[in-house]
């Protein structure tokens, strides 16, 4: 029996819903594809890629507060969010003003791709770089 799969969407757990849909809008230009009346599950996407976020009340409903919550202050989760841009100065800059908190500054690296990362406002792990 050959069953079809699809990937829907990567769900990040957050204090926030509408703080961090507004922060992946506003720096990335993400578009709002779905928000629950009560705000805490929201979708964007950018082309057909969707991330979700969901309250962390919503995280410890589901999974009986058995999750680890990311946290701006510790260190970031071995995951990481990748945007590729021509403009990474720019964009870290931009995010910065956003509220992210630059990790490592931007350099380049041996096979000469310039990246650069940040912890978004929840403390998710971003990279930012040219295309490879």
């Amino acid at each position: 029996m050959n069953h079809m799969i699809n990937f829907v969407c990567t769900i990040l757990y957050v204090d926030n819903v509408q703080k961090s849909v507004d922060f992946y809008k506003n720096v990335f230009g993400f578009k709002t594809k779905f928000m629950t009346p009560k705000k805490n599950y929201g979708e964007i996407t950018f082309g057909e890629i969707t991330i979700a976020f969901a309250s962390m009340e919503l995280a410890n409903y589901n999974l009986k507060n058995d999750i680890i919550e990311n946290n701006v202050h510790s260190k970031p989760s071995g995951a990481e969010l990748v945007f590729s841009t021509e403009n990474v100065d720019d964009l870290m800059e931009k995010a910065k003003k956003a509220g992210a908190m630059e990790v490592k500054k931007t350099m380049l690296k041996p096979w000469r791709q310039k990246v650069g990362y940040l912890k978004d406002n929840n403390g998710f792990l971003i990279e930012i770089s040219t295309p490879r």
